[in-house]
C-alpha cells in the first residue's frame, strides 16, 4: 500500500509540472499578456507625448503616425537585435538607424559593418585594396553609411547624452531630454517630444502664413500644413507672356499654359501651330549661312543669334602642342617635325615619335622590375607586370588558410574564401569570408504569417521556428465544419475553429427548426474504451471526442386545447398533446338546465356539425328534480324530473281569501298565475259589497275589491244649520268637499238669542246655588268645632228654599230641545 501511494504521488507531481509547463507556453501567446504590455506600452508613450500635448493644447492628431510607427515597432519585434536575434535589454549599448529607426546591439553592428565593408573590398587587386571609401548597408532597410560613419559609442535616441542610464519610467534608451532634432522637411523648428525612437512628428507651431498666390490675408495655421491654398484664380503670367494661370491657387510653378497659337521656329524661316507651353522650337533645317570668313558656311541646325567666327579661322596649334600656326581657314595645321613628348600610359616615359596626330603607342621601353614579394629582379618592357611563381605561404587573419598568392608583397589581404559554415538559424550557410570565432547570425529575413497568409511580419531567419504567428485581423475563411452555410465571424488562427454558436435550425419532425447552439461538433467525454490490464495500471481520464448529437425534443410552445375545450394553453412542442385541466366538464346536459360535474374529459362528438360544447356519451347523466322557476304566484312545484324546455300548467286549486277577507275562494293556479292584473282582480272578489267603511263614516258602496276605498259617498245625509233648525239632504262627498253649507235664518238667530239669555239666567242661578251652599258648609264646619251632638246639628239645619228658575227649569227646557231637534 505505501508502495502504490508513493506512486500516486510521483504520478500526480508529474502530472502537474507537465500541465504547469503547458499552461506557461499557452500564456507565452495569450492574450492577458498582450493586454498588459499594451497597457505598459500606453502609459509609456502617453509620457513621451507629455509636452507636446501641453503645447498643442491637447491635440494629438498629429501624432498618429509616431504612435502607430512606435506601437508597431514594439509589437513585431523591434526591441530584439536583427543580427543575433537576441532581445535587446535595457541595459545593453545599442545602435538605431536612421532610415528605418530599427535598433541593433552595437557590438552587432559594429560586426555587421566591417562584414559588409569585406564582402564589398575582397574582389578588388591589391592596388585598389584600401584605397577607395565603399559604403555598408543598414542590415534592415539597406540605408547606405559612410566607413568613417560606423558607430563607436552608445547614444540615446537624440544624440545628446553617451550611455544613458536606465530608467524604468522612459523609453528604453532614452535620455528623458526634449528631442531638439530637427524636423524633417526642416522648417526651423525642433521635436517636441521627449528623446524617443522612430521618426518625429509634424512640426506642432503655429505660424503666420499667406497662401500660394500671396492674395489671401496671413492665417496663423501649424508649421507642418502651413502651405495653404485660398482656391481663388492664381492669376500669374505664364512663360509664353500672353496668358495667365487660370488654375486655383497652387504651390510651385504654374503648369504649361493649355493654349493653342502659331509660333515661328527659333531661325525664322518656318511657322506651326503650337502649344504656349513650348514657342520655342527648332525646324529640322541646317542654317546654311556664309561665315565671316566667306569659305565656309554655318553647319548647325536652326539656331538663334548670329553663326559665330570660322572654327578653323585664328592660330591653330599642331598636335603636339608645341607649336602655333596662322593660316588661312581653308588650309590644315601641319606637323612640326619635332619629338611628341606625351606622357605614356605608364605615368613615367614620354612618347618618343615624332609629332603625329591620333593616340600615342603603349610604353616599350625595357625596365628592371622587382616582383611584389621582392624576391626576384628581371628586365621587361614597362607595359607588362611582373609576378614571380613564389607563392606567399603566410597566414591570413582567418587563421586557417595561407596566402598563396603569386609574388605577394607580404601585405596579404584579408581571406577571400567564403567561410561556408552553417549558420545558427540552419537554413543557410555564412556568406561571409573566412573568419576566426563564431559566424555572425544569418542576415536574411523570414516571413511567418497568419494561417490565411494575408498578415505578414518579417523576422530573422531561425527565428520563425520560436515567434508566435501575428495576428490577424482578418476573418477565418475556413469552410464551416457543420451544417451551416456560412460559421460565425471570427479572426483568422491556428488550430480548429471554435465551436459554432449559431442556432441549429434543422427541421424537426415536428416541422419547426431546432432553436439550441450548433450541435454537430459536440464534445462527448468517452469512458469505458480502455480495458485496464490489471490493478496495479491506474484508470485513465475519460477521453473527449467530437461528434453529432441528436436535436433536442422542440420546446417551441404550441397552444393545446385541454379535452374539455376550456382552456388553451402553451406546451413544449414535443408533449403537446391533449390533457385535462382539472376543471369540472361544464358542459350543459340534455335537460338544458345542469352542467356535467365531472373532472375535465374527452367527449366524443355524435354529429360533426354538433357544437363543440355539447355533451357526449362520457358526460353524466342529470338525475335531480326540476329547479325552473315558477310562474309569479305558483307556490307549487313541477311534477316532473329536472327537463328541457317549460314546466307544464299547474292545474292544482288554491285556496285563497276575497279582497274583504270574509269569504274564501277555490280557483285553479293556472288561471290565477297567468291572468293579468284585471282579470286577477275579478276572480279574487267575492262578488258581495265591500263591507268597509268610508272616512265619512257609510260604508263602502262598491263590489269586493282591492286598495283603498273610493272616496266619493253617494250616499244622502240631512244638512242643519247651526242652530240644528234647519236641515237638508244632500250628497256627502260633497259635504266632505266642503261645496255645500246650510246658514241659519232670523227665526233661528231670535231663538239662539233666548236660549243665549236662558244660559245666562242659569249661570247667575248656578252662582248663588255656590254661594249657599258654600255658607251651608262654613256653619256645619264650625257646629263641628263647638262639640255638638249630631241630633241638635239636624234640629238646628235650616232648610233653603228652592228658586224659581230650579222649580221650573225643566219645564223651559224641554219645549225648547225638541223644538231646536225638529230643526235639525
Amino acid at each position: 500500500l505505501s508502495s502504490l501511494k508513493k506512486f500516486d504521488e510521483i504520478k500526480k507531481a508529474n502530472q502537474a509540472a507537465a500541465k504547469k509547463l503547458v499552461e506557461d507556453q499557452l500564456s507565452s501567446s495569450s492574450e492577458d499578456d498582450d493586454e498588459d504590455a499594451e497597457v505598459k506600452q500606453g502609459k509609456i508613450l502617453d509620457k513621451t507625448f507629455t509636452i507636446y500635448t501641453s503645447q498643442t493644447d491637447g491635440d494629438a492628431s498629429e501624432l498618429e503616425r509616431t504612435r502607430q510607427y512606435m506601437n508597431e515597432a514594439f509589437q513585431s519585434g523591434a526591441m530584439t537585435c536583427l543580427i543575433c536575434i537576441a532581445s535587446v535589454k535595457r541595459n545593453q549599448a545599442v545602435w538605431s538607424c536612421c532610415g528605418c529607426f530599427c535598433i541593433f546591439h552595437l557590438v552587432c553592428i559594429q560586426k555587421w559593418a566591417k562584414d559588409s565593408l569585406f564582402l564589398v573590398s575582397s574582389p578588388l587587386t591589391d592596388d585598389d585594396f584600401g584605397k577607395k571609401d565603399y559604403p555598408w548597408p543598414c542590415p534592415k532597410c539597406r540605408f547606405e553609411y559612410k566607413r568613417s560613419e560606423t558607430p563607436s559609442r552608445y547614444y540615446c535616441y537624440c544624440g545628446k547624452v553617451e550611455n544613458p542610464t536606465v530608467d524604468p519610467w522612459l523609453v528604453p534608451h532614452s535620455c528623458g531630454q526634449i528631442c531638439e532634432r530637427e524636423f524633417k522637411p526642416s522648417c526651423g523648428h525642433k521635436c517636441l517630444l521627449l528623446c524617443h525612437p522612430g521618426p518625429c512628428p509634424p512640426c506642432p507651431k503655429m505660424v503666420t502664413t499667406t497662401c500660394h498666390c500671396k492674395k489671401a490675408k496671413p492665417v496663423a495655421r501649424r508649421c507642418s500644413a502651413k502651405e495653404w491654398s485660398c482656391r481663388l484664380p492664381c492669376g500669374r503670367r505664364l512663360l509664353c507672356g500672353q496668358h495667365t494661370c487660370e488654375n486655383p491657387c497652387h504651390a510651385g510653378d504654374c503648369q504649361p499654359c493649355p493654349h493653342v497659337s502659331k509660333q515661328p521656329c527659333i531661325c525664322g524661316r518656318q511657322t506651326a501651330e503650337r502649344l504656349c507651353a513650348s514657342p520655342q522650337w527648332q525646324c529640322d533645317q541646317v542654317c546654311g549661312k556664309r561665315l565671316p570668313c566667306g569659305n565656309h558656311t554655318c553647319e548647325q541646325v536652326c539656331h538663334a543669334g548670329p553663326c559665330g567666327d570660322c572654327p578653323r579661322s585664328g592660330k591653330r596649334s599642331c598636335p603636339c602642342g608645341k607649336t602655333k600656326f596662322t593660316l588661312p581657314c581653308t588650309e590644315d595645321v601641319p606637323t612640326c617635325g619635332d619629338s611628341c613628348d606625351k606622357i605614356l600610359e605608364c605615368g613615367i616615359h614620354k612618347c618618343s615619335q615624332r609629332c603625329h596626330r591620333g593616340p600615342c603607342e603603349i610604353c616599350r621601353q625595357e625596365v628592371e622590375k622587382q616582383c611584389r614579394c621582392g624576391k626576384h629582379t628581371k628586365r621587361m618592357p614597362c607595359h607588362k607586370p611582373y609576378l614571380c611563381e613564389t607563392k606567399c605561404t603566410k597566414i591570413r587573419d582567418c587563421q586557417k588558410h595561407q596566402c598563396r598568392r603569386k609574388g605577394c608583397s607580404g601585405n596579404c589581404p584579408p581571406c577571400d574564401q567564403v567561410c561556408g559554415r552553417t549558420l545558427g538559424c540552419r537554413n543557410h550557410k555564412c556568406p561571409s569570408g573566412c573568419h576566426r570565432g563564431s559566424c555572425n547570425p544569418c542576415p536574411e529575413t523570414v516571413d511567418v504569417k497568419c494561417n490565411c497568409g494575408k498578415t505578414v511580419i518579417k523576422v530573422p531567419c531561425g527565428r520563425e521556428r520560436t515567434i508566435r504567428p501575428p495576428k490577424c485581423k482578418q476573418l477565418c475563411s475556413r469552410p464551416p465544419a457543420c451544417h451551416h452555410s456560412t460559421q460565425e465571424k471570427h479572426y483568422c488562427h491556428f488550430g480548429q475553429c471554435p465551436p459554432c454558436r449559431q442556432p441549429c435550425q434543422k427541421m424537426l419532425t415536428c416541422g419547426h427548426l431546432c432553436p439550441v447552439s450548433c450541435h454537430d461538433k459536440a464534445l462527448v467525454r468517452q469512458t469505458g474504451l480502455h480495458q485496464s490490464a490489471g490493478p496495479w495500471e491506474q484508470p485513465s481520464e475519460p477521453a473527449f471526442i467530437q461528434t453529432a448529437l441528436p436535436c433536442p425534443p422542440c420546446e417551441v410552445p404550441i397552444p393545446v386545447e385541454c379535452l374539455g375545450q376550456h382552456e388553451v394553453s402553451p406546451l413544449p412542442c414535443h408533449s403537446a398533446n391533449p390533457y385535462s385541466c382539472k376543471r369540472f366538464c361544464g358542459r350543459l346536459l340534455d335537460c338544458q338546465n345542469h352542467t356535467c360535474m365531472k373532472e375535465c374529459h374527452h367527449v366524443t362528438k355524435l354529429n360533426s356539425s354538433a357544437d363543440g360544447k355539447k355533451v357526449g356519451p362520457e358526460c353524466s347523466q342529470c338525475e335531480e328534480e326540476c329547479t325552473k322557476p315558477r310562474p309569479s304566484g305558483c307556490p307549487h312545484r313541477c311534477v316532473l324530473p329536472c327537463h328541457p324546455g317549460d314546466c307544464p300548467s299547474c292545474l292544482q286549486m288554491l285556496k285563497i281569501k276575497c279582497h274583504c277577507k270574509l269569504s274564501v275562494l277555490y280557483v285553479e293556479c293556472l288561471k290565477l298565475t297567468c291572468a293579468d292584473l284585471k282579470e286577477k282582480e275579478l276572480l279574487i272578489s267575492c262578488k258581495n259589497q265591500c263591507p268597509k267603511e268610508l272616512p265619512c263614516g257609510h260604508r263602502c258602496k262598491e263590489i269586493c275589491h282591492s286598495g283603498n276605498c273610493p272616496l266619493n259617498c253617494s250616499q244622502k245625509v240631512k244638512l242643519r244649520c247651526l242652530c240644528k233648525r234647519l236641515k237638508k239632504e244632500i250628497q256627502c262627498s260633497k259635504i266632505q268637499e266642503g261645496q255645500v253649507s246650510l246658514e241659519c235664518d232670523a227665526l233661528c238667530k231670535e231663538m239662539k238669542r233666548k236660549a243665549s239669555e236662558i244660559k245666562e239666567a242659569e249661570a247667575r242661578a248656578a252662582i248663588e246655588e255656590e254661594k249657599r251652599r258654600q255658607q251651608a258648609e262654613l256653619e256645619a264646619f264650625e257646629n263641628r268645632l263647638k262639640g255638638r251632638r249630631k241630633n241638635k246639628r239636624r234640629k238646628d239645619e235650616v232648610e233653603v228654599e228652592q228658586s224659581s228658575w230650579q222649580k221650573y227649569k225643566n219645564l223651559i227646557m224641554l219645549p225648547v230641545f225638541g223644538v231646536a231637534v225638529v230643526m235639525v
